[in-house]
């Protein structure tokens, strides 16, 4: 059974596509790609796909990740294209390869987030910003299915800082922009956790709701507070494997 891993991404108007929606289009994918696909057991078998920290409904990712389980070896760049093919734009899938680590979802402790504020004044923002940092910590409150949970938002957020705008707006048009590295942590801190605490903090309220978008998701680097690409390993195990086989097939006897 060969295993591969595939980033993939949640672009547009995609964005508003909850998980099951594209579950089902993958799904759907697979066939039309003619994918050999592993099947579980039992009474009603179903593709063998992982799915891993799927982003929430509303907001956009470049880094969402999942992996699938074949019958057959496959060319992981080759299946890439038939799968990015085989699904609508903005659904897309940007990189694969061959599983030859295993916990991928181990290496998903962090994610890094764009937040755009359309209609806030970046300085404003800056100050909310400064403020949510100093603070020891921030309640906030979420709805769930057992009702409003309160909890600290602030130790699970590594990085919160203003980003300078690069594209052209008008210049009658505000926008703060947020970059945002946050633990995976439980319970999970969300974005609009951390509009909650900028508003309890600083009265920071944007009068639209915020552009989200997940920029990477990974292994945290607690020194650099950096995320590293959770592929990485595996493309750096097939390299040492080519290296292995190009080796002895020059070292094997005529």
């Amino acid at each position: 059974m060969q295993r591969i891993r595939l980033r993939y991404t949640k672009r547009g108007r995609l964005r508003f596509t909850s998980h099951r929606d594209f579950q089902r289009a993958f799904e759907r994918a697979l066939r039309r790609a003619e994918v050999p696909m592993a099947y579980s057991a039992g009474f009603t078998p179903h593709p063998k796909v992982s799915y891993a920290n799927a982003a929430p409904t509303g907001t956009g990712s470049e880094a969402e990740f999942l992996e699938i389980a074949l019958t057959a070896p496959r060319d992981p760049e080759r299946l890439r294209a038939l799968l990015d093919e085989s699904l609508p734009a903005g659904l897309d899938i940007v990189d694969a390869v061959e599983a030859h680590t295993s916990g991928l979802a181990d290496r998903l402790t962090a994610s890094v987030w764009e937040l755009r504020l359309a209609g806030v004044d970046p300085a404003q923002a800056e100050q909310a910003v400064a403020a949510f940092n100093t603070a020891g910590s921030v309640e906030v409150q979420r709805m769930t299915k057992n009702g409003v949970r309160t909890f600290d938002a602030r130790p699970a957020v590594v990085q919160l800082e203003t980003q300078s705008e690069t594209a052209d707006r008008p210049t009658d048009q505000a926008c703060a922009i947020l970059r945002l590295v946050v633990r995976h942590v439980t319970p999970a801190v969300r974005p609009d956790d951390v509009l909650s605490g900028l508003r309890a903090v600083a009265d920071l309220a944007p009068p639209v709701p915020a552009a989200v978008t997940r920029l990477a998701q990974g292994l945290l680097d607690e020194e650099t507070g950096t995320v590293t690409d959770p592929l990485a390993p595996d493309r750096e195990a097939a390299q040492a494997l080519s290296k292995a086989e190009q080796t002895a097939a020059a070292t094997a006897p005529a």
